[in-house]
């Protein structure tokens, strides 16, 4: 429950779906003109849960825009060389535009090896060195799926950047390291002075507390308490948990990085868990599968 009205809930569904319509609606104009739709592709190793489900997302949401959308199945046993082999194809198909490898891999595999065996220009995930070493120098690259979301968040809920201080809680290379990076470009939807903090970070709630936007990404349920953020702060929460609830009738909830309900009534802007960051990560996925794709037909 939200104590405070004056707090807005940024809708990761709807802006998601927002975006998806406007895809949606270029693919169509492509196919009256006789082009192919973008084709994207994701490779799943072994039988994980949390892997297949979010490739399936990534399959519906490519179908629910018009894309071509295959999955390349393997059995955890599968060699790195094979893995590696199954990424030369279709770095070298040209009717792919671009491909995932779905994260975690078994252990036996070498998952930078895999990452830089992607092509930069096919790594629709933006993983690859040479695309994170563009990100970093700002040049035009496939940026990271999440905070390419989190960027689109802000400045589709005309959440003002320029000049606000950032406070980003995690420095992991798939959310908080980039994150950090794309907010403090020269750009409009960025300009942010940008504080990182992690697991040595001393005085932690003293700097978060300067926040104008907190970013969250630890990975620990509740992690960011109402004590540790000032009013009026922005807060997107990245993190996404199952926890125990026996009032639920799945006996479980699914909650975020922040304590929701002790923490929203401060903010003027927080994103929910779920339906906030989740459906914009797919939606970046879909948004750099479409430029590769007009890289790939104009080559």
């Amino acid at each position: 429950m939200l104590d405070n009205k004056n707090v807005k809930l940024i809708d990761g569904k709807k802006i998601a779906a927002e975006i998806k319509k406007e895809i949606a609606a270029e693919v169509k104009r492509m196919e009256a003109e006789g082009k192919r739709c973008p084709h994207l592709a994701a490779v799943l190793v072994g039988e994980d849960g949390a892997s297949k489900t979010y490739v399936a997302s990534k399959e519906k949401a490519s179908n629910e825009v018009g894309f071509t959308s295959s999955v390349y199945r393997y059995p955890a046993t599968i060699t790195e060389e094979e893995l590696l082999s199954a990424i030369d194809f279709l770095n070298n198909d040209n009717e792919i535009d671009g491909f995932i490898i779905q994260l975690p891999l078994p252990k036996h595999i070498n998952e930078s090896r895999i990452i830089e065996a992607i092509s930069p220009k096919k790594d629709v995930d933006g993983f690859n060195p040479v695309n994170v070493g563009k990100m970093i120098l700002g040049f035009s690259t496939f940026l990271p799926a999440t905070p390419f979301g989190i960027q689109m968040l802000l400045e589709r809920s005309n959440i003002e950047t320029e000049g606000k201080h950032c406070v980003v809680l995690g420095r992991s290379n798939i959310v908080g390291t980039p994150m950090a990076n794309m907010l403090s470009r020269n750009a409009s939807n960025a300009n942010c002075t940008v504080t990182l903090c992690h697991s040595k970070t001393k005085n932690l709630a003293e700097i978060t507390r300067q926040a104008d936007i907190l970013i969250v990404a630890v990975g620990k349920p509740y992690f960011v308490k109402a004590d540790m953020v000032k009013e009026g702060v922005v807060i997107i929460d990245v993190g996404i948990h199952r926890v125990d609830d026996s009032t639920s009738e799945k006996g479980y909830k699914i909650v975020g990085d922040v304590d929701f309900d002790n923490v929203a009534s401060k903010c003027s802007y927080i994103s929910p868990v779920p339906g906030g960051v989740g459906p914009m990560t797919i939606v970046s996925l879909l948004s750099n599968t479409l430029k590769a794709y007009r890289e790939n037909v104009n080559k």
